[in-house]
């Protein structure tokens, strides 16, 4: 099983100096990939489902991780999630592949549809859209990614006639992990993705989902190409180590640990506890 670690663009890792220092030790002590979350806009006053206070501080995923990837060399840099819907197509297709690109082909483009309908209205995007937007997004960006001469029609997207240079340096651009778990989002895993992520999962819940996505794979057909669908999780809390062994033995491929600490020193020290425990 490997080991990520979420949140490294947030709260106190906003900071550049704390994003930093937790970085650069999740990748000495082996963590396999670290992982942004995004909301543009956060509602203000907060309400349901809204997950964090107003004026709590995401740097922007894209730009925390070319940030990141500039003084590490190894780790992965997973987005957990974009939210796909609320953008253009096009303009994050050139920002993923040249994130990708620029850190040696490291990124783990994690997507999903988004919930915050205030978020939306903010940006000026359709709610009720989301989902055919992301379907489709993926296919239109997975071309600009892969063609000699791309050209895509659809709904939402169109164009021919371009070139978007550099393409990623993973063939076939970044793997795709759908987050989410909705009927919708176990289906775009199974036909779109290379692998699904459950966020804030505890071990009975991530039971239940794993079994919707194999309802959902008995039910779609899934592209050769995509290979087996890979399987990430973030526990709700830090889990105990029966926990951790409970999850592993679901066949969980990674676990992306929400880091607990209220300051530098604290999540280093977090960091570090888990290496020594679990990551050999």
């Amino acid at each position: 099983m490997k080991y990520g670690l979420f949140g490294i663009n947030n709260g106190v890792c906003a900071d550049p100096q704390v994003m930093r220092a937790v970085a650069t030790t999740a990748e000495d002590c082996g963590f396999e990939s670290v992982w942004t979350g995004e909301h543009v806009v956060l509602p203000d006053p907060q309400k349901p489902p809204s997950p964090a206070t107003p004026l709590f501080s995401m740097a922007h995923p894209s730009t925390a991780l070319s940030f990141i990837a500039g003084f590490t060399s190894r780790i992965k840099l997973g987005t957990g999630i974009t939210l796909l819907a609320q953008r253009n197509a096009v303009v994050l297709a050139k920002e993923m592949a040249s994130l990708d690109h620029l850190s040696g082909g490291r990124l783990l483009f994690g997507i999903g549809a988004g919930y915050l309908k205030a978020e939306f209205d903010a940006l000026g995007v359709n709610f009720v859209e989301r989902g055919a937007r992301t379907d489709e997004y993926i296919a239109a960006m997975r071309e600009l990614w892969t063609s000699d001469t791309p050209a895509f029609s659809g709904r939402f997207v169109s164009f021919s006639g371009i070139q978007a240079r550099p393409q990623p340096a993973q063939s076939g651009g970044p793997p795709i992990i759908v987050g989410g778990n909705s009927p919708a989002a176990y289906r775009r895993a199974v036909t779109n993705g290379q692998g699904w992520y459950g966020f804030g999962m505890d071990v009975d819940g991530t039971k239940q989902c794993l079994d919707d996505l194999s309802e959902a794979q008995a039910t779609y057909d899934r592209p050769e190409e995509l290979g087996k669908l890979e399987i990430s999780i973030s526990p709700r809390v830090r889990p105990s180590e029966e926990a951790f062994q409970a999850f592993e033995d679901l066949g969980i491929n990674r676990l992306v640990l929400l880091q607990v600490g209220k300051n530098e020193a604290e999540l280093v020290q977090f960091v570090e506890d888990i290496a020594e425990r679990y990551i050999k």
